[in-house]
């Protein structure tokens, strides 16, 4: 079953409830992210990007994961 932008932001928002958070993507499999959420701060991006990763809940796992590909962007507010 495909996953939405939706369903992906929603993911996100539970973790990251203060963040800002922007999704975009229709196909089904392939998306771009930008989370923006002070918990960042002090972190490299491959940190940042394995809270992001961890917070899709194995969404990304293996080749019969839902999500086949995202591009993400993360930080910290300025």
């Amino acid at each position: 079953m495909p996953i939405t932008a939706h369903e992906i932001e929603t993911l996100l928002r539970a973790e990251f409830p203060d963040a800002q958070i922007s999704v975009q993507g229709d196909d089904g499999a392939h998306f771009a992210a930008e989370v923006i959420d002070a918990s960042f701060a002090g972190k490299n991006r491959v940190q940042q990007q394995r809270a992001v990763y961890a917070a899709l809940k194995g969404k990304m796992d293996g080749s019969q994961g839902e999500l086949h590909a995202l591009a993400l962007t993360t930080k910290a507010p300025a």
